[in-house]
């Protein structure tokens, strides 16, 4: 599995050059990516989006509908996002449990710092004590998966405000600084996120 951390991306970009890896990907000229990046503010409409969750249209975060699976999300600066561009032909060609193996690997990594990331009955994506801290969406073209993870780390997690965070009413978000209560290093966050998916996925 190859890593490309790419630092500050704008939304658009980002996604343009996903489209390009997964030809590349079908293809068999690169492996297995993980990328990791972060995006200015940037709220996202999934396939399964309902309007009413976005409360409050924004005059400075755009709003754009995409083709990953569930509903409204965000992500900012702040919140590392991880796009898989995975070839799920050599992974039993099942979503589910790609998307069960994603969440392993953010619980294993929340373990390193101490955080206890659980599962939610009937949701997807990773909660602590009941706050949301990693949200999941995926797309998949030919087998090729795209889109990925979005979790939380910084503490300013205020563009949820905007939302019905994921389309569940009362939901609340939360981040691995919340949670610590202190600053972290985003270079390492990055090494040991890449290291849990490494291990999950192999």
């Amino acid at each position: 599995m190859e890593v490309k951390r790419l630092g500050l991306v704008e939304y658009r970009k980002a996604h343009v050059y996903q489209l390009e890896l997964i030809e590349k990907r079908k293809k068999n000229e690169i492996s297995d990516t993980l990328i990791l990046l972060e995006h200015p503010s940037v709220i996202t409409l999934g396939r399964s989006a309902r309007k009413e969750n976005l409360l409050n249209m924004p005059s400075d975060v755009p709003v754009i509908e995409i083709e990953r699976g569930g509903d409204i999300t965000a992500h900012f600066p702040g919140q590392i996002t991880g796009y898989l561009i995975f070839d799920l032909k050599s992974r039993g060609r099942d979503v589910h449990k790609f998307m069960r193996d994603i969440e392993q690997s953010v619980i294993d990594f929340l373990s390193f710092y101490g955080i206890k990331g659980e599962r939610r009955q009937g949701f997807t994506g990773v909660y602590v004590k009941g706050d949301k801290i990693c949200s999941i969406g995926l797309g998949v073209k030919s087998w090729i998966t795209f889109h990925g993870f979005g979790l939380n780390i910084g503490t300013d997690l205020s563009v949820f405000d905007l939302m019905v965070p994921c389309g569940i009413k009362n939901l609340k978000m939360t981040s691995v600084e919340r949670l610590l209560n202190k600053k972290t290093d985003r270079k390492d966050i990055e090494e040991r996120i890449a290291e849990a998916v490494k291990k999950v996925f192999g």
